[in-house]
């Protein structure tokens, strides 16, 4: 299966996978922080302390009012205003290159990999979402993954983060379209 997009969506890289990759401002060390660190993170994906350690707790209290002005969809109000904890574990951690964690569902856990790569003053992070339950949580979180690391990208180029709310509809009805026609 396909690897890349151009555009910058997610590729199903498997029936139950999801890869991005981006290319963000280096160094190495400056993105690992902003995956690691519970105040860079919430600043584009969500806060909560994790163990650096493989066998560790990873804990991420996403409240997303914390980067976005936008306000949510009833069906994500409340969790938008008093925030939502998911509690996972880390499968892997090896600054600052390599992170794995289980990501609590609906039914079973699925997984995601930050992978980092550095080239020059760049570096390439592919994030891949692999275990997930259906095609409807295959959408579900590549328009969360797609809208979430445009807001890393803003973040780390100094910028206001983009609307993100507005961005998820969008968002999950193209990848919809695009995960059919694989």
């Amino acid at each position: 299966m396909k690897q890349k997009d151009e555009n910058g969506f997610g590729v199903a890289t498997a029936p139950d996978e999801v890869r991005f990759e981006r290319y963000l401002p280096g160094p190495v060390e400056r993105i690992w922080s902003y995956l690691t660190e519970a105040d860079k993170r919430r600043r584009w994906l969500a806060g909560g302390e994790m163990e650096p350690r493989a066998g560790g707790s990873a804990k991420l209290l996403f409240r997303h009012s914390e980067f976005t002005d936008e306000d949510p969809p009833e069906v994500y109000r409340e969790m938008n205003e008093k925030g939502f904890l998911s509690e996972g574990r880390i499968l892997a951690w090896d600054a600052p290159r390599f992170l794995a964690m289980t990501w609590p569902g609906d039914g079973a856990d699925s997984q995601v990999e930050f992978e980092l790569f550095p080239e020059g003053e760049r570096v390439l992070l592919v994030v891949t979402h692999k275990r997930l339950a259906d095609r409807e949580e295959m959408i579900n979180v590549s328009g969360g993954w797609h809208a979430h690391l445009t807001v890393l990208q803003a973040v780390l180029a100094g910028e206001k983060a983009p609307p993100f709310w507005s961005q998820i509809a969008a968002l999950e009805t193209a990848y919809a379209a695009r995960f059919n026609e694989q």
